[in-house]
């Protein structure tokens, strides 16, 4: 096995996507084939997602939600606000990568830590999606957790460029999980949520002064308290060159982040669980490039 379990379903690429869509989706088998040839990971070291089930789906979102997005008759500005064009592969894919989050959070609970190529639609919110994300991954994640006396207490750390407005929402009232995000002010979702701590950050911020602010804040975050599981969301779209960013990142910037929350983590004797969040650019293969750091 590679050092750190990896979480994958081919369903996560939807193979008739039109790749001159805004969002782009092929960079989820790039990435898992680059792992393989970069000798990251064998053909055989990835764990293989199950669809998550609805009973899980349940704890967050709506049965009404679940039923007309699942059956293809969710109400069309619903679908323009989520921002992909509706297929039975768009479907497997998003419970899918649910179910992968779900996943690695078992996993990281057991073995220390975990990865998911996929997951973090941290736009979704109970009964609409927005932002590219339909269901919020890692909330049903917590949820059904939680559910099974997996775990009390978790926190969310949510370092995609873009605040977690969903889970943010989602978790207003639930004082077990406790949601951390930094991000972008100046960025979608122009709408905030509040969660329980906002780091709203300039546009243009560099390596250095992002690093200190996390640096400021995570350990504290965790010592005080002390959850049981980490979910890292590794958007890698802070990166100065991802069109959707407008903050000032480099790519060792990104690896200085991901190694300083695993450290972390792993120095506190918290089991940390990461998915992947967001990245963007014509160029699929540099975005699954910088998503092969975390």
């Amino acid at each position: 096995m590679s050092g750190v379990p990896v979480v994958f379903n081919s369903n996560y690429h939807i193979s008739d996507w039109k790749t001159d869509h805004r969002f782009p989706m092929p960079k989820y088998q790039l990435l898992h084939q680059l792992l393989i040839q970069d000798g990251i990971c064998g053909e055989d070291d990835f764990y293989e997602a199950e669809p998550a089930s609805r009973n899980a789906l349940e704890r967050v979102h709506l049965p009404n939600y679940l039923n007309d997005f699942q059956s293809g008759i969710l109400d069309q500005h619903l679908m323009r606000r989520i921002g992909l064009p509706w297929s039975e592969g768009l479907v497997k894919r998003t419970f899918a990568s649910s179910g992968g989050t779900l996943l690695a959070g078992r996993i990281a609970l057991k073995n220390g830590m975990a990865c998911n190529l996929g997951g973090g639609t941290h736009h979704a919110f109970p009964d609409y999606g927005a932002g590219f994300c339909i269901f919020n991954d890692v909330s049903v994640a917590l949820r059904q957790l939680r559910a099974e006396n997996l775990i009390r207490h978790a926190l969310i750390v949510d370092l995609d460029v873009h605040q977690g407005d969903g889970t943010a929402w989602i978790h207003r009232e639930e004082p077990e999980i406790f949601t951390f995000s930094m991000h972008c002010g100046d960025n979608f979702p122009f709408r905030k949520q509040v969660s329980d701590l906002d780091l709203s950050l300039d546009p243009g911020m560099e390596d250095d002064e992002y690093l200190q602010i996390l640096n400021n804040y995570l350990p504290d975050l965790i010592q005080e308290h002390q959850p049981d599981l980490i979910f890292y969301n590794a958007g890698c779209d802070p990166h100065l060159n991802d069109p959707l960013g407008k903050l000032a990142l480099t790519s060792e910037g990104l690896f200085e982040r991901d190694i300083y929350v695993f450290q972390t983590a792993h120095e506190s004797r918290v089991p940390i669980a990461s998915v992947l969040g967001g990245g963007y650019s014509r160029d699929h293969a540099k975005i699954a490039r910088r998503h092969s750091i975390v």
